[in-house]
């Protein structure tokens, strides 16, 4: 899961694994597996570093760990 903030500054929780692809039109555009979309504060660049930073973390931490 990964936090991000809609444009109206309120944050949410993503599950990072159902993100398709992301574009910038200016604002950035997260689309999902599901083809919905999601405009977002982040810049692609910080989405996708996120996103990176979680499947790196979910391979690290054992699953009984989350509390």
């Amino acid at each position: 899961m990964i936090k991000l903030t809609r444009l109206d500054g309120e944050a949410f929780i993503l599950n990072a694994e159902l993100i398709k692809y992301i574009e910038q039109r200016p604002d950035t555009f997260v689309t999902l597996t599901s083809n919905d979309r999601i405009v977002v504060a982040e810049s692609p660049e910080e989405v996708m570093r996120l996103t990176l930073e979680y499947h790196r973390n979910k391979r690290v931490m054992p699953a009984d760990c989350v509390g």
